[in-house]
């Protein structure tokens, strides 16, 4: 039997069963009595035994043996786990077997033997079987250790239970079969139904309850549970995902094949549930096989590919045969990192990462001129509320002349599509952020529809997204009350009732590119983003994943909104407001339209007050342009009245 094969019987039901206990303790038991015989002969020249009489001795011992340790079920105790109470209980066990023979040997031959003789036997009898009985269950906890320790250090193997019996949860043994980090020991699942049932010849197990867990995993002694998709995972949130936090098993979950490099590779790519993992609807599902196919054999340029959307798409587009990926930031240190991520994951792929502004028209040019991609996605952008706020000259120079020259190069350089990646806070915005990315969309629509009129020439296409936010990019309230938790808290939400829309990184990515490949002009593209989720019970749900509880380990206290902040985000997709496409969770924006000899003016008028630092004028130009801009807990509320005015 191999050592890692030995180490699990050891550490499971299948080593040492009660029945194996039991006959260990009574070959010790037997051994003992022989021992005390030939310990008397031995120091005693006088004292013999003829060998009907051994043979009466032995078999007295051993019946003795067999009634007392099943009266005290010694046997029946999980041997690592020994405590006081058992060694009481195996002093017990011994002091009833010798009992038991004292007894027995009066009955048979009461006149043979002076009592005082009798009692001197039967005491070290008890002492030695005592002993023995000791010695082997500390022999025992010491080979488990040994072993156990052993095993880890040679395999580093992680041990688990897949939840479910489902298909996918089946072809989880399989593909871990060989896996150098984690072994299956079973699957659970909820409810007795399939009790004492096996699955790919692995046990199912069950629970009901975190008492079930808890005899569960000091039974087997496993290291977690492993979800075969987010789905089951986010169904069992709060039920046994809670339960692991309470008995400190680890929750693990297999990502989606679009998130691996090597499906093969399974054990690599495992990961602990987040709780981006558990938020939220079902994913929107879309064709990856047709963006690969719009998407193959392409030069792509991605903007802002250092920022947490810019870097997810470049991940995603690195796996779909591209022929070049232009990365463009101006960020050193984070576009250097995702540099040493793509060199590590797709050492085939042909990447190019330029370090440059999209304020600057001339280094815009260069890259375009030199590189020539064919398709742009444009995520560069400056999304912070309330910095945004205190900084507005900077966010019309980044958002809305940064994405006036990306579409102006896309157009002169003859570029089949540029992507913008916009947001929710475009949607009657009330700040400063989310009017710079409104005016971004009017620029590079009104310049679409010129196009598409022939009032210039040119072929590009034009397409815009608009979605939520997304669980876990840099600098949101994912990362930040992250980083809370671990200092002690407390966790500060702005107020009791603020709610956003989310979704997930890489998901918004896929719908980014989705929108691109069934985009057949000009338009802007909404995302249904499902329900809404209370920033609160979000903070709450962070605290519970992390085993810690609201209140008593980590407080939540409310800061009050920010400027420019909302309580509630818009809806995007309603009957209203959208028109439906072939996907059932993609619609198109109906968007007022802008003529573009009017955008054009309006946004080098703004460029040219931003690089003024005009702030009041441009505010105020802002809000002609987007009438529906009303700044909410914010300096610029009083330019809603020349707003009103004009």
């Amino acid at each position: 039997m191999k050592l890692s094969e030995f180490s699990r019987r050891l550490s499971s039901d299948t080593y040492l069963r009660t029945q194996i206990v039991l006959g260990f303790d009574l070959i010790v038991s037997l051994a003992s009595s022989i021992g005390v015989l030939l310990l008397l002969s031995l120091l005693l020249p006088s004292f013999t035994i003829n060998s009907h009489e051994l043979l009466i001795w032995i078999s007295l011992s051993l019946l003795t043996s067999i009634l007392s340790f099943s009266f005290f079920k010694v046997y029946r105790a999980i041997i690592r786990y020994t405590t006081l109470r058992e060694i009481a209980r195996i002093c017990a066990s011994a002091f009833g077997k010798d009992i038991l023979l004292w007894i027995a040997i009066i009955c048979i031959k009461p006149s043979q033997a002076p009592s005082a003789t009798i009692i001197g036997v039967v005491f070290v009898d008890f002492l030695i079987t005592l002993f023995a009985l000791l010695l082997l269950r500390v022999a025992m906890i010491i080979s488990y250790d040994i072993i156990r320790a052993k095993d880890k250090r040679d395999s580093n193997v992680r041990r688990v239970m897949v939840y479910g019996i489902g298909d996918k949860s089946a072809s989880a043994v399989s593909r871990l079969r060989n896996s150098t980090h984690y072994r299956i020991d079973g699957f659970i699942i909820f409810g007795p139904e399939m009790r004492g049932h096996q699955l790919a010849g692995l046990p199912v197990y069950y629970f009901e309850n975190l008492k079930n867990l808890k005899e569960l995993t000091a039974k087997y002694t496993f290291d977690g549970i492993l979800f075969p998709n987010v789905t089951d995972a986010r169904t069992e949130q709060d039920r046994l995902i809670r339960y692991c936090r309470t008995c400190q098993l680890k929750t693990y979950v297999i990502p989606t094949i679009d998130e691996m490099t090597d499906e093969n590779a399974l054990g690599n790519y495992i990961r602990k549930i987040k709780i981006e993992d558990l938020l939220g609807r079902p994913e929107i599902k879309i064709s990856m096989d047709e963006i690969i196919v719009n998407f193959s054999n392409k030069v792509i340029m991605v903007t802002g590919a250092a920022g947490s959307i810019g870097s997810e798409l470049c991940r995603q587009l690195a796996r779909f045969g591209i022929r070049r990926l232009i990365l463009f930031d101006n960020a050193e240190t984070p576009l250097h990192n995702i540099r040493l991520e793509l060199e590590d994951s797709f050492p085939e792929l042909d990447f190019i990462p330029v370090i440059g502004d999209v304020r600057s028209e001339r280094r815009l040019d260069f890259v375009f001129r030199k590189y020539r991609p064919q398709i742009v996605f444009h995520a560069a952008a400056y999304k912070h509320v309330p910095l945004m706020e205190e900084n507005p000259c900077e966010a019309v120079r980044v958002n809305v002349t940064g994405s006036r020259q990306v579409a102006d190069k896309c157009v002169e350089y003859d570029i089949e599509k540029m992507v913008m990646v916009s947001t929710d806070k475009a949607v009657n915005p009330t700040n400063i952020m989310g009017c710079t990315k409104r005016l971004a969309e009017i620029y590079v629509q009104s310049l679409g529809l010129a196009i598409e009129r022939g009032q210039i020439k040119g072929r590009t296409k034009f397409v815009t997204t608009r979605f939520g936010n997304v669980l876990g990019s840099n600098g949101s309230v994912i990362p930040r009350f992250r980083e809370q938790i671990e200092h002690g808290g407390p966790i500060t939400v702005t107020h009791p009732n603020i709610t956003r829309f989310f979704m997930t990184i890489p998901e918004a990515c896929r719908l980014v590119m989705e929108a691109a490949t069934f985009s057949t002009g000009t338009q802007i593209f909404v995302f249904d983003m499902g329900e809404s989720v209370k920033i609160v019970t979000l903070a709450e749900r962070m605290i519970h994943l992390a085993g810690l509880k609201v209140g008593r380990d980590i407080k939540i206290e409310f800061t009050g909104l920010r400027p420019g902040e909302k309580l509630y985000e818009e809806v995007l997709a309603t009957k209203e407001n959208t028109i439906p496409t072939a996907h059932s969770r993609i619609f198109v924006a109906r968007a007022r339209e802008y003529r573009y000899d009017d955008a054009k003016d309006t946004m080098i008028s703004l460029d040219d007050l931003a690089r003024q630092v005009e702030i009041p004028p441009m505010v105020i130009m802002m809000k002609k342009t987007v009438p529906e801009f009303k700044s909410k807990n914010s300096v610029y509320e009083q330019y809603d009245i020349h707003q009103t005015e004009q």
